[in-house]
């Protein structure tokens, strides 16, 4: 069974910094892009970052870019996201999906969460003082 479990969200203060992680297991986590979408209240779900399958190519949404870094450790099936300088914008419930496509790691797919197939739980953010 394929399972996305996010962790290591929290109240946070404006220009103060979280570290989430989400765990995977049920598949070869090193064959599949992976990707962190947030959901502030609402508003729709929207892209945050991306990472391809070896973990060479990533991706940011133009409001976290330069703020927040994706990365992933294939040998603990674990991806990660390190967000610094948040603001209370950045405030929401943020998950990590698999692209449901292995060995692919195109950009309009990744930016699409329509292509992905598998979501976690997500993990909530709060940014305020």
């Amino acid at each position: 069974e394929v399972q996305l479990v996010e962790s290591g969200g929290g109240l946070v203060q404006p220009e103060g910094s979280l570290r989430l992680s989400c765990a995977a297991s049920g598949f070869t986590f090193s064959s599949y892009a992976v990707s962190w979408f947030r959901q502030a209240p609402g508003k729709e779900r929207q892209f945050v970052a991306a990472i391809s399958y070896l973990g060479g190519t990533t991706y940011y949404g133009d409001s976290v870019k330069g703020r927040f870094t994706i990365s992933r450790d294939n040998a603990k099936n674990t991806l990660y996201l390190q967000m610094n300088s948040l603001q209370p914008e950045d405030t929401g419930v943020y998950y990590c999906a698999r692209l449901g496509n292995a060995h692919y790691s195109g950009e309009y797919y990744l930016r699409n969460q329509a292509k992905y197939d598998y979501w976690g739980q997500g993990t909530q953010v709060t940014v305020s003082s």
